[in-house]
């Protein structure tokens, strides 16, 4: 039986039991019993709070995840020009932002762990700090010789990006109201995609393709110059401004989860915990094929618009400007509508059905010669599949409540990357051999199966569920106090 229940029984039948005070003197007034004070301190709301630095955090976190993302790109978005510059092959330069996928796999679970055990201030420390230290090696690496230097300073980064990318809705879950994690997430994401919207943009501008090698080495020595200077900057802000959390949570879920004891964590049982839930495992795989799909598209964005339009590199950053861009406009979309609505599942399946749409009408009107409609088809291709990351990490969340946010993303990521590595692989082979049709279709295809796996997912929001709980036991709880506050609190009757 509830022992709520017992509590309420006991006082309405007079039973005052041992006052908290001690015994009650006349002409005193009585000071409430044991039932009460327990009952209070079970079903009572528990004091939240939003604090104006969220904002701050958020967007701090977002300006850091921006500079190292931006790096991902920038070798794969002049692959021609780095190739003849380091005198490597097309391969070799996809493997610049390969690498950032290939390293997330093995580190994203001690990663996790360290997230959990150290929180946020910690992990956002190391991101900034190996992010700086990747941009300063490249520095040093701007010479046709030195290609190990500038794959070690593109290895550090990506280090970097395993401390990133499971972060946003971390701090989302504890910064930020219950009606504003979405949106909170969504700017997280925001600053990930911004950083890839200007590493299609900026080095085609930056590194022109000229012939003379003294000249381009120029041209890439300021590039990373100024990237190592942002990073440089960014960090002294981490340092000195980010915050582990607010001193009062922002939600009665976040709350509740603040009075779970870490010695009772383990971060082991919550991946096992993972592992069996099945509606976030099919979640996991759906969310792997349609990122990876997206990470393929990026890294080969030179070679299928080169292929069809030659010399235009430049509008080849501009196209993947304009894929992320719209990505941007669609995750902060997505966020709000979230909010607002709470449909998960069905704002999760018709993005990604739409992602799909968006990939074949991208695929069959790529060689039509026609630079303008390739502009257009690639925004409402990145508006749809970059507007579905943020949707996954908070269904995730949704399905995984009370687990660690920062397990749940990272496993979403680690798919992702796994997809990223194979789909880039084999659609660049794909495209050697047949053409960039056949390799859009390949993608298409695997799209179709993320699409069909998404309507089959459980929509059961557990961390929705746990608010309106928290809500109605603290309704609950002020209604006995107010129903009794008389009885607890009338003079002694005693003679």
């Amino acid at each position: 039986m509830d022992t709520r229940f017992n509590d309420i029984n006991r006082v309405k039948m007079g039973d005052e039991s041992k006052s908290v005070d001690g015994e009650v003197n006349d002409n005193t007034y009585y000071s409430k019993t044991d039932a009460e004070v327990n009952f209070e301190h079970r079903y009572t709301t528990p004091e939240t709070r939003l604090y104006k630095k969220r904002w701050v955090i958020v967007c701090l976190f977002s300006s850091y995840s921006l500079c190292n993302s931006y790096q991902w790109i920038q070798y794969g978005i002049i692959n021609n020009i780095f190739m003849r510059f380091y005198g490597v092959d097309s391969f070799t330069i996809d493997w610049m932002s390969m690498i950032y996928m290939l390293t997330y796999i093995p580190l994203i679970f001690p990663v996790s762990w360290l997230l959990d055990k150290k929180g946020l201030r910690v992990i956002a420390l190391v991101a900034a700090a190996l992010n700086c230290a990747g941009t300063w090696i490249k520095v040093a690496s701007a010479r046709p010789d030195l290609f190990p230097v500038t794959f070690l300073g593109q290895f550090t980064c990506s280090v970097a990006q395993v401390f990133i990318l499971g972060m946003p809705s971390r701090i989302a879950s504890v910064w930020f109201g219950s009606d504003e994690v979405s949106t909170a997430c969504s700017i997280g994401v925001f600053g990930n995609q911004l950083g890839i919207a200007i590493g299609f943009l900026v080095p085609p501008i930056l590194v022109p393709n000229v012939d003379d090698l003294d000249e381009l080495a120029a041209h890439i020595r300021v590039m990373f110059y100024i990237t190592a200077g942002v990073a440089t900057f960014l960090f002294v802000l981490v340092v000195i401004v980010f915050q582990e959390r607010p001193e009062i949570p922002p939600t009665l879920a976040q709350a509740a989860a603040r009075r779970i004891s870490p010695e009772s964590y383990s971060y082991t049982a919550s991946i096992l915990r993972l592992l069996r839930n099945k509606a976030f495992i099919l979640l996991v795989i759906t969310y792997g094929l349609n990122v990876g799909c997206f990470y393929a598209v990026s890294t080969l964005l030179n070679r299928m618009i080169i292929e069809h339009y030659p010399g235009e590199e430049v509008n080849a950053g501009r196209i993947g400007l304009t894929i992320v861009i719209a990505g941007m406009v669609g995750s902060l979309i997505c966020g709000i509508w979230l909010d607002r609505s709470k449909t998960y599942k069905q704002t999760t399946l018709a993005v990604y059905l739409m992602s799909l749409v968006g990939l074949v009408i991208y695929a069959f009107t790529l060689d039509l010669h026609h630079l303008w409609v390739v502009f257009i088809t690639a925004g409402a291709l990145g508006f749809f599949m970059t507007g579905y990351l943020p949707l996954g990490f908070e269904f995730a969340v949704e399905l995984t409540y009370p687990e660690s946010e920062g397990t749940s993303s990272g496993l979403l990521n680690c798919s992702a990357q796994v997809f990223g590595i194979i789909f880039t692989i084999c659609q660049g082979k794909i495209m050697d051999s047949f053409g960039t049709l056949a390799g859009n279709l390949f993608l298409c295809a695997f799209l179709l199966i993320g699409t069909i796996i998404t309507g089959c997912i459980k929509s059961d929001l557990r961390r929705q569920l746990a608010n309106q709980q928290a809500q109605t036991a603290a309704a609950l709880g002020r209604s006995y106090v107010q129903d009794h506050s008389g009885t607890t609190l009338l003079p002694s009757t005693h003679m």
